[in-house]
């Protein structure tokens, strides 16, 4: 399916460039070169800057991992796990670092993520019996961390706390609602592809807390003052990001463990895989940014918004479309993009407050899948895109919604 989407982006760019240059705009083929050129080496520098956080994280969880830690989480989520990946081994470290990747995406933790995540993913390519495809196992933890719950959208908050926003914690609930459907829909759609039994108490038990969950850190945020929520947000994420690194260190000591040899063992394993997934975030970015500059990214919005007039629809919320558009492309792109909107309409507009939800309704799904996949040369993923693609449709529809219901109120 990559592949297919990969060279879709290559080739609809040379359409669209082709095109241009028969109205006369020859400009377009070095717009063109200077994307395909300038995004090679930004998805070097992305490698090469992820390599030091890779490094760290991956140096903590091997601490967790030899201390007994990963185990102890994979005991807990045993039941659960056992349930909707059934083709991974009881006794799998990945359990554990699924669990702290999916923590640290719930709290917004994005340099503690990607790293368990990885490290998950290698952990899960070690029970996939076909090497070069998806098992499906993995393809659950992969649109589960594409479309994951974020409860706590600390960038977005500080974003719109820095443009002037009278109050920039708005968009919490929102956000919360747009990215809890977004992998509620993930999830049930990767069930449904694989079969497996919703009904069971286990389950059922599980998204039932998740929910309360939820709820719970709605109602705790919404009743803080408006100028204390982005401020508490913030240190909340920082303070539990280092308490975690304490208490693995900690941990690991109490079991008498060398934690220092073990950080280092890590540490070289994070260096491995971010060279590996370098070439799998050149080919995927390199074809996004040739896509968007030959034009047909604004073609694509253009259609959109003249569908929707011709349906009759409120077109109030077009403004926030590139941000939507751009998210499962480009984090960096639509993040731009959704800036640019609040500037251009206003922080506080209707187009400034959708495009925000947007943002934070949703993973880049084509770059969780570019590092994850690569990162264990995996080719053949399967269902993960389409599934993933539903839940960022999920995610971004209900965004769109849920603003028309919060706005102003």
């Amino acid at each position: 399916m990559l592949k297919i989407v990969w060279s879709f982006f290559f080739l609809s760019a040379f359409a669209g460039a082709f095109y241009r240059s028969l109205g006369g705009d020859w400009v377009v083929w070095n717009e063109l070169t200077a994307a395909l050129f300038s995004s090679a080496k930004s998805a070097f520098l992305i490698a090469i800057n992820l390599t030091g956080v890779l490094c760290l994280w991956l140096g903590l969880l091997k601490i967790a991992e030899q201390s007994g830690m990963t185990d102890a989480l994979a005991r807990l989520l045993k039941p659960l796990f056992a349930r909707i990946m059934p083709d991974v081994s009881a006794n799998s470290p990945a359990v554990g670092s699924m669990v702290m990747n999916i923590a640290a995406n719930i709290l917004g933790l994005d340099n503690a993520a990607t790293p368990a995540g990885l490290k998950a993913m290698e952990q899960l390519q070690a029970d996939n019996p076909h090497k070069d495809t998806a098992s499906d196992a993995q393809i659950m933890f992969m649109v589960l961390n594409s479309s994951s719950v974020t409860l706590i959208p600390m960038t977005i908050l500080m974003y719109r706390s820095e443009l002037g926003s009278e109050n920039p914690a708005a968009v919490f609930v929102p956000i919360l609602l747009a990215t809890s459907v977004s992998t509620l829909v993930g999830f049930l759609s990767v069930a449904l592809v694989q079969k497996i039994n919703l009904f069971n108490r286990v389950v059922l038990g599980w998204l039932f807390a998740a929910v309360v969950a939820v709820i719970a850190v709605a109602w705790g945020f919404l009743r803080l003052p408006d100028k204390d929520r982005a401020l508490v947000s913030t240190v909340f994420g920082n303070m539990v990001l280092f308490s975690v690194v304490a208490f693995f260190i900690l941990w690991g000591l109490w079991k008498k463990k060398d934690v220092y040899e073990l950080f280092v063992e890590g540490a070289k394993e994070g260096f491995k895989i971010a060279v590996t997934i370098i070439p799998y975030l050149v080919a995927m970015l390199t074809a996004i940014a040739v896509f968007r500059a030959s034009g047909m990214f604004d073609w694509l919005l253009g259609g959109l918004e003249k569908l929707l007039l011709a349906l009759g629809v409120d077109t109030a919320f077009v403004p926030a479309l590139p941000t939507a558009l751009m998210k499962p492309l480009s984090g960096s792109g639509s993040r731009a993009l959704m800036i640019e909107t609040m500037q251009t309409y206003g922080v506080d507009s209707f187009s400034g407050f959708v495009a925000s939800v947007v943002q934070g309704s949703t993973e880049t799904t084509f770059y969780v899948l570019a590092v994850y996949f690569g990162a264990v040369k995996i080719n053949k993923t399967r269902s993960a895109l389409p599934c993933a693609l539903l839940a960022d449709l999920a995610g971004i529809a209900t965004a769109i919604v849920v603003s028309y219901c919060f706005y102003g109120k």
